[in-house]
């Protein structure tokens, strides 16, 4: 449920349905105050990683926004080695995952939160081959 403009309404329940998030910087809405439910899960059947989209959109002065909840299925493997111009945290919710940032490799547990800053490589995955991991995702920056 949007609490905010209604005349948003579509953009916000566009953005929950799951809408592609990674669209073209003079294509990503403008955001505003208020409530962001999640998307339907995203990925493919049987898929290691599944993704809830909260919301991916623009704030003032040009700053792109983006957050999301991943759930990865034990041994999942890791995402590939990205950059980015923005810089992203991740608050981990359930189990333990490796994050690589600048080629170190650290272990964070529930409770815990990691930061990536824009430019850094690095990747995130499950460190158990038995329990699942889970973690909620803010990036933010310029546009991409």
């Amino acid at each position: 449920m949007l609490l905010a403009a209604p005349a948003l309404a579509p953009v916000a329940k566009a953005q929950a349905a799951g809408a592609p998030t990674a669209a073209a910087p003079h294509t990503l809405p403008k955001l505003i105050s208020g409530q962001y439910p999640p998307s339907a899960a995203s990925g493919k059947p049987q898929s290691p990683r599944t993704i809830h989209h909260f919301l991916a959109g623009m704030l003032p002065d040009n700053i792109r926004l983006e957050s999301h909840f991943t759930t990865l299925a034990p041994g999942a493997p890791a995402e590939p080695v990205e950059h980015h111009k923005h810089s992203e945290m991740w608050f981990v919710h359930e189990g333990t995952v490796t994050l690589m940032t600048s080629g170190v490799v650290r272990t964070l547990k529930a409770g815990e939160m990691g930061l990536c800053i824009a430019g850094d490589e690095h990747y995130i995955t499950n460190a158990s081959a038995t329990e699942p991991a889970s973690y909620f995702v803010v990036s933010v920056g310029p546009p991409e």
